[in-house]
């Protein structure tokens, strides 16, 4: 089935699952689409933009930003810009070395760009050997939205192959878990360094999470998060 565009918080934000493979683990990545005040869109975690996905997308408005929030969530990015030629295009620090042929107008930081400041908080998320990403928070709907700093893939979660299930049963223990990637759980090198961004995103007030792979997070998403990150935040 091809995706689609599916709204998620009315008129304000839509969510696509796109299937993935990763190494021979299949599972869904997700994108998220924020129209803004003034009606202009951000793509967040672009998938591939299809003829048809590029319909769907222009019917909610101009598409004005491209974000590839993480090293691990770019690969789609090119698609988005060749179909958007007139979006600006913000990538995750660290992007730029893994792709240095991808074009972008500016690195993601600490401080959200005027372009959305007064709508989208955002924090980097350090101390990480192998991940990096950026976290960003809607204010108005009160929505976390991540990639891999929290994945929850659960009995519940549709289209994981055997691959997917036994390493997140068997090797990660991440069954049934809302964690953060394997890659984070076994790649943290400043522990203090992610504990401070951890407490940036938790000084946030969010009542959902959005992230890119297994379940939405739409109740007690503060004690999921707070669960999720203990082993860092010390608890």
């Amino acid at each position: 089935m091809a995706p689609v565009l599916e709204e998620y918080v009315p008129g304000m934000i839509w969510l696509c699952s796109y299937g993935v493979k990763y190494f021979a683990a299949k599972l869904d990545a997700r994108m998220t689409v924020i129209r803004l005040r003034d009606g202009r869109l951000l793509l967040h975690s672009p998938c591939e933009i299809t003829p048809e996905m590029a319909q769907e997308i222009k019917a909610l408005g101009e598409v004005a930003f491209i974000i590839g929030p993480s090293n691990f969530h770019y690969l789609h990015v090119p698609s988005a810009q060749e179909t958007f030629p007139d979006a600006k295009t913000y990538i995750c620090p660290g992007i730029e070395k893994k792709r240095p042929d991808l074009r972008y107008d500016a690195l993601l930081g600490d401080e959200a760009p005027q372009d959305w400041a007064d709508e989208l908080d955002q924090v980097p998320v350090r101390g990480s050997r192998w991940m990096w990403e950026v976290a960003f928070f809607h204010r108005a709907s009160q929505t976390l939205i991540l990639v891999d700093l929290i994945e929850n893939i659960t009995d519940a979660t549709p289209r994981v192959n055997w691959v997917l299930k036994l390493w997140w049963k068997g090797l990660f223990r991440m069954w049934n878990k809302a964690l953060p990637a394997p890659e984070y759980r076994m790649g943290w090198k400043d522990k203090a360094a992610a504990k401070a961004s951890l407490r940036r995103i938790l000084a946030w007030d969010f009542k959902r999470i959005i992230l890119a792979h297994g379940d939405l997070v739409e109740r007690d998403a503060r004690q999921v998060a707070e669960n999720a990150w203990a082993s860092v935040l010390g608890k």
